[in-house]
């Protein structure tokens, strides 16, 4: 999520894939619940997620934020439909490296993200508040903001692009706006390397801020391996 610029102005999204996840990828991968989807939430960082526009849709209170919220939201809206096509493309390269239960082939990969995709940008297009521009590890929100925190795809993910320095420190400012839980998920890296090292690095530095962190199983799982989330608990004072 780094908050640098292109050379045409526009957020550099470098090597990460603004991805377009949908509600019910939320709800699998977060194991949300409806109590979970009663409280305010947050989406850090949201891509191009159609989460924030279904969930508020259903009167859920979400507030989605990234950096590249900072474009253009007629660029943006293409460039997410863009992204969901590249990112198929990435995954029918190594279709046996994915688990397809959530998913039920390629295909239907391509049509569920695209479909988020849209869902996004129609939103986005519309003008809405939900979408703050910002970048971990600094948030524009205040100590205790929200009561959920949801992180997909970040932390843990490019570990080779972004050092043990900025998770401890994103986690802990992702803590620090919380009422009650940061989930993060998934806990293994795009190269496929051992992260356990890092993991235990932001375990310990949230744990220093005050706060408690547990691994769950999730029920989802599409990278193989990837089908476990940190929680990181604010402790009662």
């Amino acid at each position: 999520m780094p908050g640098e610029l292109a050379p045409s102005g526009l957020p550099n999204i470098g090597r990460t894939l603004v991805s377009a996840r949908s509600f019910d990828e939320y709800v699998a991968m977060f194991a949300l619940t409806p109590a979970d989807l009663a409280g305010s939430i947050l989406d850090c960082p949201g891509g191009a997620a159609s989460f924030a526009a279904e969930a508020r849709s259903q009167g859920a209170a979400v507030t989605a934020v990234d950096p590249v919220y900072a474009a253009s939201p007629d660029w943006l809206a293409d460039h997410a439909v863009s992204e969901a096509v590249r990112g198929n493309q990435h995954t029918a390269a190594a279709v046996d490296a994915f688990a397809w239960t959530f998913f039920a082939d390629i295909t239907d990969h391509l049509d569920r993200r695209t479909a988020a995709a849209r869902r996004f940008g129609a939103d986005l297009t519309r003008g809405s508040s939900t979408y703050v521009a910002a970048s971990l590890p600094w948030l524009p929100f205040r100590d205790a903001s929200f009561d959920l925190v949801l992180s997909s795809h970040l932390l843990f993910m490019y570990a080779d692009r972004l050092d043990e320095a900025f998770h401890v420190a994103a986690a802990r400012e992702m803590a620090r706006v919380t009422r009650r839980e940061v989930r993060i998920f998934p806990l293994i890296n795009d190269a496929g390397t051992d992260i356990s090292a890092l993991l235990s690095a932001v375990r310990d530095g949230v744990a220093a801020g005050g706060f408690a962190t547990e691994i769950r199983p999730s029920p989802y799982e599409f990278q193989k391996g990837g089908d476990e989330m940190l929680v990181v608990t604010r402790k009662e004072r």
